[in-house]
């Protein structure tokens, strides 16, 4: 038996394929999964989309960021059994006010695509029965098990591209960058909409030649409309502590402005909008 993420469906191995396509077994094809694991829910301006947004943080990241502001949010262990039908009515209670403000929801994490099945439910969901704009936050690694049904129901999706240069990419995350570049590549295919984000982290993936790299595959994809340069900083470094894990950045200084200019600049020669 399997139990995959984000459903509390067990499934044999053909089952299991079935669900990772956005299909249920047999027996419950019409049923979506009720639970998935929750870290948090909050409201945001700004940061996570357009306008004011409710965020659905889920639990779980197959990733190892280096600087991860939320390294709570790594294990899903961590989260919370929550039910689709509880998201949902804390959501609801904003509506209103989202929309009104130009806003939306965005699912994020984590990594939201660690649960694919219970991600494309809220999703829908917020988008069908809310009626609000829909935005996935996602590193892109787990891409591939987003169908296109789940993506249907995304209206923009914010995606990370922590550094062109290979080996730091993987120093940073502890996994490959192809995984997310073919991502990049199938939403462009299907002129789905992209807020790209790149941490400016000194010593790392500050190099002009990586950030250069970044812009020039930004600026092929035709579907980027912004791209967030987002300084690096050590706010999470106190979470690290609590979870008696070693913040490897310590002593790494936050960019200066300067530098933060510079880094928009060459995304702006690309012809993309930076901020």
């Amino acid at each position: 038996m399997t139990v995959l993420f984000g459903t509390s469906i067990p499934v044999g191995p053909a089952a299991a394929v079935a669900v990772s396509a956005g299909r249920t077994p047999a027996a419950a094809a019409t049923q979506r999964p009720s639970e998935g694991s929750v870290h948090s829910w909050d409201l945001s301006t700004g940061v996570d989309g357009p306008g004011t947004r409710f965020v659905t943080f889920l639990a779980g990241c197959p990733l190892t960021c280096l600087y991860c502001h939320n390294p709570d949010t790594m294990k899903m262990r961590n989260g919370r059994r929550t039910s689709a039908d509880d998201v949902i009515a804390e959501a609801r209670k904003y509506t209103r006010f989202i929309a009104a403000a130009g806003g939306g929801v965005t699912v994020s994490g984590g990594e939201p695509l660690l649960q694919p099945v219970f991600a494309g439910e809220l999703l829908h969901r917020m988008k069908h029965d809310l009626g609000l704009h829909t935005a996935l936050d996602t590193s892109g690694f787990l891409g591939a098990r987003a169908t296109d049904a789940l993506l249907r129901d995304v209206d923009l999706v914010l995606l990370d591209i922590k550094s062109w240069d290979r080996e730091t990419y993987e120093r940073l995350t502890g996994r490959p960058l192809e995984p997310t570049l073919d991502f990049a590549r199938r939403l462009a295919d299907l002129g789905k909409e992209v807020h790209l984000r790149f941490v400016l982290v000194p010593g790392l993936t500050d190099a002009r030649e990586n950030i250069e790299g970044v812009a020039a595959f930004a600026g092929t994809l035709g579907n980027v409309s912004r791209v967030d340069v987002l300084p690096f900083h050590k706010l999470g470094e106190s979470k690290w502590e609590a979870l008696g894990l070693e913040f490897t950045l310590h002593d790494t200084p936050s960019p200066t402005p300067e530098q933060v200019a510079e880094a928009k600049a060459v995304f702006a020669a690309q012809g993309l909008k930076s901020v």
